[in-house]
């Protein structure tokens, strides 16, 4: 399976895309109104119902006041956001923004749009096998470098060799998921290939489920008799299944679980209480504005700015535009990025555990 991905000043073009691009209202062309489906992949990746959701309807109300946007959720099935495609192409819709339940069964759902000469945005994830757009994206690979680099420092603050650690990985289906792999092996093989560590449990899960990553968890902890050193993970409700499996056996915070990524607000308040190493923080508002402003530019005939373009992600059908997003670590030592962010308090992430070392500091 080839895939290949080519990005280049990222932080540079993404400063513009966000500072001057659409920075205001976009005229409005007609009094008709224009037809946009947001389509959800699940509800087991809960940023997408709880942040991805209203940002994106928020700031398409902004620039494209005569659009309305129609929310669709596949629950996880891939049959489901594909006869959700064609009935948005039915109700007629001006263009799709898409977040694949899983890339590998995409192309039917890519191909009805451009058969219907419906615009498609690809959002987060990918979708193989058709044609699409754009796509708005957080740097995946790079993701996976901040997981890996961090997993490494834990892992070298560990005396001797042969540290058993565990693997709980995402989706396969995904082109993020191969890339967060990429990254954190970047790291993580030639620490494997030394004989520092050993990978003793290592899986996927499907649809990015929190409950089978907590099972999996158990598992691999009875099969070692709790004898691990560190679980690395791929996001945020991954690694929380992880911590919750850990709890029932009296062990959250005494065995770290990084790989983290979405900052979440109950990750955000795991780091803060100890139990979860770290997130990687996606400026989700940021992702929200690119993608109501590359929908409202195509809504208004003008195409696909070039200059919000920074790099093109091979779907094995074309190379489709795409713009990608930076990102940032966060540990207990800087929750305070989230917090400046303006995406959540010290209030709300210290709510559990006021008296925690970190939110001390903050009562």
């Amino acid at each position: 399976m080839k895939t290949g991905v080519r990005a280049f000043g990222v932080a540079a073009a993404v400063a513009a895309v966000v500072l001057g691009a659409c920075a205001a209202p976009a005229p409005r062309s007609d009094d008709a109104a224009e037809k946009v489906f947001f389509l959800l992949p699940n509800t087991t990746t809960t940023r997408f119902v709880e942040r991805d959701e209203p940002l994106f309807t928020d700031f398409l109300e902004l620039f494209a006041p005569e659009a309305t946007v129609t929310v669709r959720n596949a629950e996880g099935d891939p049959a489901r956001q594909q006869s959700q495609v064609e009935s948005a192409i039915a109700d007629g819709a001006s263009v799709l923004v898409l977040i694949s339940t899983d890339a590998r069964y995409s192309g039917g759902a890519l191909t009805a749009a451009a058969e219907a000469n419906v615009p498609v945005v690809l959002y987060d994830h990918d979708a193989v096998g058709g044609p699409a757009d754009v796509q708005v994206i957080f740097d995946p690979l790079e993701v996976g470098r901040r997981q890996g680099s961090r997993a490494a420092d834990l892992i070298a603050a560990m005396p001797g060799d042969g540290v058993k650690i565990a693997r709980v990985e995402g989706n396969l289906g995904e082109y993020g998921t191969r890339q967060f792999l990429l990254g954190q092996d970047e790291y993580l093989q030639p620490l494997a290939d030394s004989g520092k560590i050993r990978v003793v449990c290592e899986t996927a899960i499907d649809d990015w489920d929190p409950a089978e990553g907590q099972a999996f968890a158990e598992e691999c902890l009875t099969r070692e008799n709790n004898d691990i050193a560190l679980f690395v993970t791929m996001n945020d409700d991954l690694g929380g299944g992880i911590v919750a499996a850990l709890a029932g056996r009296g062990l959250a915070g005494r065995i770290p679980v990084t790989g983290g990524q979405d900052a979440n607000l109950a990750a955000l308040q795991l780091i803060a209480q100890g139990t979860l190493d770290n997130t990687i923080f996606k400026n989700l508002s940021d992702q929200a504005k690119v993608a109501a402003q590359l929908t409202t530019s195509i809504l208004h005939g003008e195409g696909i700015p070039e200059d919000m373009i920074n790099g093109t992600i091979d779907n094995q059908y074309m190379a489709v535009p795409t713009v990608f997003l930076p990102v940032q670590n966060i540990t207990k030592d800087n929750l305070s990025v989230v917090v400046d962010s303006g995406f959540y308090t010290w209030q709300q992430i210290c709510a559990p555990d006021p008296a925690s070392a970190v939110c001390g500091d903050h009562s």
